[in-house]
């Protein structure tokens, strides 16, 4: 160690797990440097953007292999030391480099050294002038006459973002009135003024007594770190206990964080919260472009923001007076980061709610296994929601056994009967079918010929309307062809049904109804989600056709009929939690039919109608569900009754995969060895058991051949002192260099 004025330790986005000694830039003064500061550095023979850590008189290193860091960015720290804190954390947890960390969790451009500039927001206001004008004024000019309506409704003044709602083709509608001088922009640096008061009196539903209960035990918690499962059926009104909340914490001169699992649900409860709170919201979400998501966070890190809504990367969103985190459909895969930085927003959120001494709301109708294991260890409080709101009874579920009968493009004679009885009714009809594209499978029926991706272990999708086959892992496309490859025919079929092919079926059935299709085509376009929902909202008498993006969280009232094309996809799945994701789906999927006066009916179509799964799902007992599954996860010493980490490697090469995880497994094998005593005796806490290195059901993929090792231990401590000792070797495998590998803790995919 050697003594010296003005060392810097940095973190640097690389995959390197190594802090960084850097001396201050020599026309700085040590006096004004703190962590959280940006800073230029020289890195090898690049220039990289670093975060200090630290700030220290020792170096690790000999005073003259220091260099000096070039420039420091900030004239105050970007990110507050909590954040940092909670950076250190996920990092050991998850043995993940810590300057990947920090820059994964920041805004781009301050990844790339860009200044904090604020993007400027503006509030659209009718003037004088354009107050006068009326409809009849503009005869010829019914967009115009149509917005300036609008306005009127709206006398405080009108955000981008509910200009978007009205129209997505607004721009030229208000550039015509602007040169007319009817509307007027007024610029804003911090967010513009709340443009809707909150509404103390009225709210559509009011609280009943469990939602009562649930916002009083929340709230006598709201001074210290406590945490919630908040288990509330389908339509019991979640998000009203929310809002209760989050109004009582604002009134603290507090801030809210709500993550929520989809960016399709963004729309509709930033609409409820603007309405309920009146208070400017940020809103964070991959949909947004860099300056949007910049503004966003500084927004909720000034403390501009009262309530920030978020998809997983929120999480890191710095708070300078939080008073509340809420994690809605907490059971949801989505809040699991599978690339890159592999961390669980929903994990992460409990323990940012411990650093920071303030209590997490978890909200689900289906919670995942993990967290009903917490309450049953009472780490976690349970609130139950067991009735729907309103008059809204649950919905009947039934089976249909597709084994007997005739059924064409997986419709059975009794679904269309049904649906057709329901949109008799002037009722709407929600489909679900988690399978986009036209059919799964082309093939020759001459010869056999499958159309396969090339470059990963799967079958190319057709997709109709865009006319191509498409790999939906690497995203490998080409035109359907013609004629087999193989044999030259030109009897090419297509084998399974896809949203698409559902979507023609139907309308030929059903000629005179409205189909509206939502799936990850349908909706790629920024804002067309939105579009779709509007049109349900409003019209009448038609069938919504859907993947999961349907599934959660949307409050359609006028839809009675729910019909599951496919309920056998989650019963045989190679991962050993399909079955309660199954589940998990299929009750949230039920739970949109019925939601206001008009009963709500299910219906379910299997080839397996006698599978246990169901019994409890067809009674809506999802305690007796999960508890079944609890059962066999403890004999199986599965999570969460043991704790699991999951080493990933792919190459270009079959062999160099397997080859370093084996490599992998000697170095644990004689690393638990020596740790042995570390451990109590006994399975429950025994040494880490080794499975693998073995291919997953996909070996290859995007043209990379993959093998896996998976790490299980019946106590998470032992399993990451392993870990602790472990990472750091890797590097030093000649086998790793021809490797991409990857650590995944507390693993939510297991291939």
């Amino acid at each position: 160690m050697h003594k010296i004025q003005g060392i810097i330790k940095v973190a640097v986005p690389a995959p390197l797990y190594q802090i960084y000694d850097y001396l201050i830039p020599k026309s700085c003064n040590i006096e004004t440097i703190q962590p959280g500061m940006r800073v230029r550095i020289p890195f090898g023979h690049a220039t990289k953007i670093g975060m200090i850590v630290q700030v220290v008189d020792t170096a690790d290193t000999a005073t003259y292999r220091i260099k000096h860091a070039f420039e420091i960015l900030d004239k105050r720290p970007i990110i507050p030391p909590g954040s940092l804190t909670l950076f250190r954390w996920a990092a050991k947890y998850y043995h993940h480099p810590l300057g990947e960390v920090i820059f994964s969790s920041i805004p781009p451009p301050l990844r790339h050294g860009k200044a904090e500039a604020k993007m400027m927001s503006y509030l659209y206001l009718l003037t004088n002038a354009g107050k006068e004008i009326t409809s009849t004024d503009l005869p010829r000019a019914p967009k115009q006459a149509a917005m300036l309506a609008f306005f009127r409704r709206h006398p405080k003044g009108v955000r981008k973002e509910q200009l978007c709602e009205y129209d997505a083709k607004w721009r030229a509608t208000l550039r015509s009135l602007t040169t007319k001088g009817w509307v007027t922009a007024e610029e804003h640096t911090a967010p513009p003024p709340a443009i809707t008061e909150p509404d103390k009196t009225y709210h559509p539903f009011r609280l009943n007594l469990p939602q009562t209960r649930a916002v009083d035990a929340v709230c006598a918690h709201l001074d210290r770190f406590s945490p919630f499962l908040l288990n509330g059926i389908t339509g019991s009104g979640k998000t009203e206990v929310y809002l209760h909340i989050i109004d009582r914490v604002i009134s603290r001169g507090k801030q809210a964080l709500v993550l929520i699992p989809e960016i399709g649900l963004t729309p509709q409860l930033v609409a409820r919260f603007t309405e309920h709170l009146g208070v400017p919201l940020a809103i964070l979400h991959s949909g947004l472009s860099d300056k949007e998501r910049l503004h966003a966070w500084l927004m909720a890190r000034d403390g501009n923001a009262q309530v920030v809504i978020g998809t997983r990367s929120a999480i890191f969103t710095p708070l300078p007076q939080p008073g509340i985190c809420i994690i809605d459909e907490e059971h949801d895969p989505s809040f699991k980061q599978q690339e890159g930085f592999r961390y669980h927003a929903r994990d992460l959120a409990v323990m940012r709610a411990r650093q920071d001494n303030i209590p997490i709301v978890l909200g689900s109708a289906t919670p995942s296994l993990e967290s009903l294991h917490n309450v049953s260890q009472e780490r976690y409080h349970h609130l139950l929601l067991n009735e729907r709101i309103g008059n809204a009874q649950q919905p009947a579920i039934h089976l249909l056994d597709m084994r007997s009968g005739k059924h064409k493009n997986n419709l059975s004679p009794a679904l269309l009967t049904t649906i057709k009885s329901h949109l008799d009714l002037d009722n709407q009809v929600l489909l679900f079918l988690n399978r986009r594209g036209y059919a799964p499978t082309l093939y020759c029926q001459a010869c056999g010929w499958i159309a396969l991706c090339q470059r990963c272990d799967a079958h190319m999708i057709q997709h109709q309307s865009m006319q191509r086959i498409r790999c939906h892992h690497c995203d490998a496309q080409q035109s359907i062809p013609t004629q087999c490859p193989q044999c030259g025919g030109q009897d090419l079929h297509a084998l399974g049904q896809g949203t698409e092919r559902i979507e023609e079926a139907l309308q030929l059935q059903f000629q005179d109804v409205e189909i509206i299709r939502f799936d990850r085509d349908s909706t790629r376009r920024k804002g067309s989600m939105q579009a779709l929902l509007k049109r349900v909202q409003a019209g009448q008498r038609q069938i919504l056709l859907g993947t999961q993006m349907i599934a959660k969280g949307h409050h359609l009232p006028n839809i009675t009929l729910v019909g599951i094309l496919d309920a056998d996809q989650g019963l045989f799945g190679a991962d050993f939690r399909a079955i309660e994701r199954m589940g998990q789906l299929i009750l949230q999927v039920a739970g949109r039919a019925g939601r206001a006066d008009k009963p709500g009916e299910v219906l379910i179509q299997t080839h397996f109608p006698e599978h246990p799964a169901f019994h409890a799902l067809l009674t809506h007992d999802y305690h007796g569900f999960t508890t079944k599954l609890l059962e066999e996860r403890q004999l199986g010493h599965l999570p969460p009754y043991a704790a699991l980490a999951l080493f990933r490697a792919e190459a270009a090469d079959k062999i160099h995969p397997a080859r370093f995880l084996q490599d992998v497994h000697q170095q644990a094998s004689v690393l638990s060895s020596a740790l042995w005593g570390q451990c109590p005796q006994g399975y429950a806490g025994d040494r880490v058991r080794l499975l693998g290195p073995v291919t997953p059901p996909m070996e290859k993929r995007a043209g990379r051949y993959r093998a896996q090792l998976l790490l299980q231990s019946g106590k998470r401590g032992c399993l990451h002192s392993l870990l602790n000792e472990l990472v750091p070797t890797i590097e030093e495998l000649s086998s790793a260099r021809k490797v991409r590998w990857s650590l995944d803790i507390d693993p939510q995919e297991s291939f």
